[in-house]
């Protein structure tokens, strides 16, 4: 390929995301001239870490899962990232506690079963299969899927209701969707990718993951802009020519990849103007995902009680819990009462995260709850896990779903893309728009990817794609 001038690329890349991250390494490996731009002051997204004083804070994702079950393998192995990290495994990955008993995702199935087994004694033979399901079944089955409900899947299997009710309630925390909304084949992926196979601790945060996918770009000779918004992608005649980023200076490229989300994508960055009337409409009628209220606890070295580190623990007040009114609540911003929410001590036991759904709402809203929430959360805490934990509190603070839209621009503080129902998954025009040549979309917004295995294995693909066209 010849070389070309300083602003004119091969490729550009809106957002340092993971899966932003992920494209921009197979197209600069493979050749190709990339530059990503980021409107933030450091690559991640949502897999972000921060640092007040002497705590280090991952700001929402922090543990990885995927190993097993997923892409992360393939995809590390490619790019060179396992030899730049530190990888530990925690296990089990998961609990869930209720009053009456904990059950535990443990890497061995076998025993993940028992757990399930000895609490549930009378859906014994249903617990097993169910499990050995989610582990055996091949994608194309989890696909042919793709009208179920997670809410079918296990009205297939169980009779018990509250059975039902603890092994949705990660699901709710993770795609803040009840099993009634949620779709089964998302609900199987993660099953497979964060429950049964989680609990990978990096070590120094989850910052260490997109800085060292940066790196590997910049090794492949890609070019990475950080605290670079992007204000517009140039359309001409039907194709994508490039970007206009701060003080409207024009870089042009054959390629443009969109890792941010869809609806600033499309409304803001293309514009009403350029896209396709049955598109707008398409548009319109998605609906995203509710978001996220995430505490930050520093604490001191003298808890005698804290749990076991590096567990995602999903804590419940009651396990017949009645997640779709639930959700409604929340929805509607009523959700004080805290029915449930994650906690997860930090390896080195100097940091707590907890993390409840949340609705977006305004400004105001969060204003007068933010603080209230945070206080009250820290109650359930001490009463449910930690007793004596607000003596030990050396720092504490939330981020809320207008903290989560400020780092992210993810529309509505979106803390999973689109909600993952059965009729907004695998939309194609949502990764690749028919309507505007040299236009591509990755990550969570695709309607294809979830969780990092999921952004990854889009961001992997994405390139895929462009790489067929730029080599023919």
């Amino acid at each position: 390929m010849p070389r070309l001038n300083a602003n004119e690329y091969d490729a550009v890349i809106i957002g340092a995301g993971i899966s932003g991250l992920v494209c921009g390494c197979y197209l600069a490996k493979a050749g190709m001239k990339v530059l990503i731009a980021e409107q933030h002051y450091k690559p991640g997204g949502y897999c972000t870490s921060f640092k007040r004083g002497e705590f280090n804070f991952a700001a929402s994702a922090h543990f990885l899962g995927g190993f097993r079950y997923g892409n992360l393998n393939t995809i590390f192995n490619d790019l060179g990232i396992f030899e730049k990290l530190i990888i530990k495994k925690f296990d089990p990955s998961n609990k869930i506690i209720t009053p009456n008993y904990i059950v535990s995702f443990w890497a061995d199935l076998g025993r993940t079963i028992k757990d399930f087994q000895t609490v549930f004694p009378d859906e014994s033979d249903n617990i097993e299969a169910f499990f050995n399901f989610l582990i055996e079944s091949d994608p194309k089955a989890s696909l042919r899927m793709r009208t179920w409900t997670f809410k079918d899947l296990l009205d297939k299997y169980f009779a018990s209701a509250e059975l039902k009710s603890i092994l949705s309630f990660p699901l709710f925390g993770n795609a803040a969707l009840p099993p009634s909304l949620i779709s089964a084949f998302i609900g199987i992926k993660i099953f497979r990718e964060f429950l049964l196979d989680g609990g990978y601790y990096l070590e120094g945060g989850m910052q260490v993951l997109p800085d060292a996918l940066a790196q590997r770009f910049k090794e492949f000779g890609g070019e990475l802009q950080l605290s670079k918004l992007v204000k517009k992608i140039r359309i001409k005649n039907g194709k994508a020519l490039g970007i206009y980023v701060d003080q409207d200076e024009f870089i042009s490229a054959d390629y443009v990849i969109s890792n941010c989300d869809a609806r600033q994508t499309f409304l803001k960055l293309v514009g009403k103007k350029i896209l396709d009337q049955d598109f707008m409409d398409k548009l319109d009628q998605m609906v995203p995902s509710l978001s996220g209220y995430v505490i930050y606890l520093g604490i001191d070295e003298h808890i005698s009680e804290l749990p076991q580190t590096g567990v995602n623990m999903w804590v419940l007040p009651s396990a017949n819990l009645e997640l779709d009114n639930i959700y409604h609540a929340v929805k509607d911003g009523k959700f004080h009462n805290i029915d449930g929410y994650l906690l997860y001590v930090s390896p080195d036991k100097r940091s707590i995260l907890a993390f409840l759904v949340a609705p977006f709402k305004n400004k105001r809203f969060w204003i007068n709850n933010k603080k209230k929430l945070l206080d009250a959360l820290i109650t359930r805490i001490d009463m449910d896990i930690i007793p004596g934990l607000q003596k030990h509190i050396k720092f504490k603070d939330a981020a809320t779903p207008q903290t989560m839209f400020r780092f992210t621009l993810n529309y509505k503080g979106a803390a999973f893309g689109w909600a993952c129902n059965p009729s907004q998954l695998a939309l194609t025009d949502f990764r690749k728009p028919s309507f505007i040549k040299g236009l591509y979309l990755t990550g969570h917004w695709t309607t294809k990817g979830f969780g990092i295995p999921g952004v990854m294995y889009v961001g992997h693909d994405t390139a895929n794609m462009i790489l067929r066209k730029w080599i023919a």
